[in-house]
């Protein structure tokens, strides 16, 4: 399992580098209408599922295929609920976002104890989880806060869950040449 997870390390470095961008946007516009952020976080969500799901069929997941493929599912749930209904009040979208990323955070964590059996530094991916959860509690603690402070709050998270991505992808990558010598 851990060398299908290995050759495909891009994937994951690929899902970090897609929340970084949608991080660095969110931070780029904050005066953005919620309209456009709920677009723009749509299409963030529609990507990381898209990349779950591809991650689950092609076997490079690493962990369960169908940890993965409920992932991915969620994520574009998340999506459609996103750009399907734009008119939604920040209040229920904020509970979107912040279900989402409680339950990604909780499989994430799951995947990470099941992972350890078979590799170092799923550490990397256990942080990935806690971020997703402490995210979404911190959006359900605080749902009526400003938009420039929501705005923040989701881009930091995006930032976060990218650089912590990218690390185990990158830390995958050196597992994989180390087994190709």
């Amino acid at each position: 399992m851990i060398e299908l997870l290995a050759r495909n390390w891009w994937t994951v470095v690929l899902r970090g580098v897609f929340a970084i961008v949608f991080g660095v946007l969110a931070f780029a516009w904050p005066g953005v209408t919620l309209g456009a952020l709920v677009l723009l976080w749509g299409a963030y969500a529609f990507m990381d599922g898209m990349l779950a799901l591809v991650a689950a069929f092609s076997g490079a997941g690493g962990q369960p295929w169908w940890v993965l493929v409920l992932e991915g599912l969620l994520g574009l749930g998340a999506a459609a609920a996103a750009v399907l209904q734009p008119g939604l009040t920040a209040v229920v979208l904020l509970w979107i976002i912040a279900g989402w990323a409680i339950a990604t955070g909780v499989l994430e964590v799951v995947a990470a104890i099941r992972l350890r059996r078979e590799i170092e530094g799923e550490l990397w991916l256990a942080l990935a989880g806690l971020a997703s959860i402490g995210f979404g509690v911190v959006l359900m603690a605080r749902p009526m806060v400003g938009a420039l402070a929501v705005v923040w709050i989701i881009g930091a998270y995006a930032l976060a869950f990218g650089v912590v991505l990218i690390a185990l992808g990158f830390r995958l990558k050196g597992f994989r040449d180390r087994l190709a010598r």
